[in-house]
């Protein structure tokens, strides 16, 4: 049954079918194959959204549209700007520390392409061409659900349940967000030195430094006040995102002056359809969860991989493989939501520390959004600038490369992933 409701699944996203549509059809199926009433179907749907964690999603994301509509842009490649100097690969490099900043307040890659996109791409492809650059922008925008906060973190840690927390995986992702964000400023500079792009911007100016930190300072504090608190526990995921919406609204009325009350529509437009998206996917993937569990997928799946091995590195490495194919052809979001409730388990069996294998699993599939042929970053990419598909998957393959090794670095020492969190009491 369970292998019927799968097949389903993909053949209806093979012919283009919307995701929740086709969790929807394969939850349904499913229901009609085991010989249960359909009628459990509402009722079980409406438990698995009926979450005061889930709220945190749309709300981060309410936070970062208004982050974006404020300006905050504008002071990110500034602040960049003034440190980066006149080096091999500036600009490029400046686009990924604004990527970095970006992720620290929005928390998707999707939206932060789109605003990278837009606005630092037409600068960038005079010194490097449109391909490089789009490649560029693509990678600094897949740091979005890396460093915290990040939506696919939440939804992972709904997904796996009571052994795994948001705050303990916004932690797992800190090291680990910082170390690609060295790599890729490392590859930029060295594509650039490698390709003879030209020298661009001033010398570093320490005066001008110190300038745009204290006009910067006020939006890095966000993710400071917000991820701070969770940790400490002075409030939950879902409320420090309430308070990151008052603090974007605070900065784009009252610091930068960018933001009008004329944007609020459309950011709440934006937040609203990405969170139906998402809160029907979560609703009709606790249907075929329920499906799965009833057959008993996970603990057969969990036989089936303990005779091809007993090494739980091995068993990090089978995942992995199977994420990069997962992740070709299904959106992470869906990913993370029908496959999290099958391999999550069969990690704790193996012994594997849950937010070890929990941010694994994240950067798989956030790597997975840079792979064509549906990697969704790639059409938000291609959408903005024009850049024709196979070139930026061309400029692309450098990074994705870097990201992989960044995984298998989390891979082979686990310490990268949970020292942080667990020096913070996770």
């Amino acid at each position: 049954m369970s292998l019927a409701v799968i097949a389903c699944f993909f053949v209806l996203g093979f012919f283009g079918m919307p995701l929740a549509f086709s969790l929807g059809c394969a939850a349904l199926f499913g229901l009609w194959l085991a010989g249960f009433d359909p009628s459990i179907m509402p009722s079980r749907m409406m438990n698995a959204v009926n979450s005061f964690p889930l709220m945190s999603i749309p709300l981060f994301m309410i936070a970062g549209e208004l982050m974006l509509k404020g300006g905050i842009m504008d002071r990110l490649v500034d602040f960049a700007n003034a440190f980066i100097g006149r080096v091999r690969g500036g600009l490029a490099q400046v686009s990924i520390i604004a990527g970095a900043g970006l992720a620290s307040v929005s928390g998707a890659a999707v939206a932060d392409a789109s605003a990278l996109s837009s606005t630092l791409v037409p600068s960038l492809k005079q010194q490097y061409g449109l391909g490089f650059s789009s490649g560029v922008v693509a990678a600094a925008a897949n740091l979005g659900p890396i460093i915290p906060p990040s939506g696919a973190m939440i939804v992972y840690a709904f997904m796996a349940g009571s052994s795994v927390s948001v705050g303990g995986l916004f932690m797992a992702g800190v090291v680990p967000g910082l170390i690609l964000f060295a790599t890729l400023m490392v590859l930029c500079w060295f594509i650039s030195w490698k390709r003879d792009y030209p020298l661009v911007g001033d010398g570093f100016n320490l005066r001008n430094a110190l300038r745009e930190t204290r006009r910067s300072v006020i939006v890095f504090m966000m993710p400071v006040v917000v991820i701070g608190g969770i940790v400490v526990g002075a409030f939950t995921p879902t409320e420090g995102a309430a308070i990151g919406v008052c603090y974007a609204l605070i900065i784009g009325f009252f610091v930068t002056r960018k933001l009008k009350v004329s944007d609020l529509p459309g950011v709440l437009l934006t937040a609203a359809k990405t969170t139906a998206m998402v809160g029907a996917m979560i609703a009709f993937a606790s249907t075929v969860t329920f499906l799965f569990t009833i057959d008993l997928l996970p603990i057969k799946l969990a036989g089936a991989i303990k005779e091809i091995t007993d090494s739980p590195l091995v068993f990090l490495l089978l995942v992995a493989l199977m994420m990069l194919i997962v992740g070709m052809f299904l959106e992470s979001n869906a990913a993370n939501i029908m496959l999290v409730p099958l391999f999550h388990p069969i990690a704790l069996q193996f012994g594997i520390d849950p937010l070890h294998f929990g941010f694994l699993f994240v950067l798989n599939l956030v790597i997975g959004m840079l792979t064509p042929p549906v990697g969704v970053i790639l059409f938000v990419v291609c959408g903005i600038t024009g850049v024709k598909m196979t070139e930026l998957v061309r400029e692309s393959w450098p990074f994705i490369a870097a990201m992989y090794g960044v995984l298998f670095l989390c891979m082979l020492v686990p310490g990268v992933v949970t020292a942080l969190p667990r020096a913070m009491g996770y």
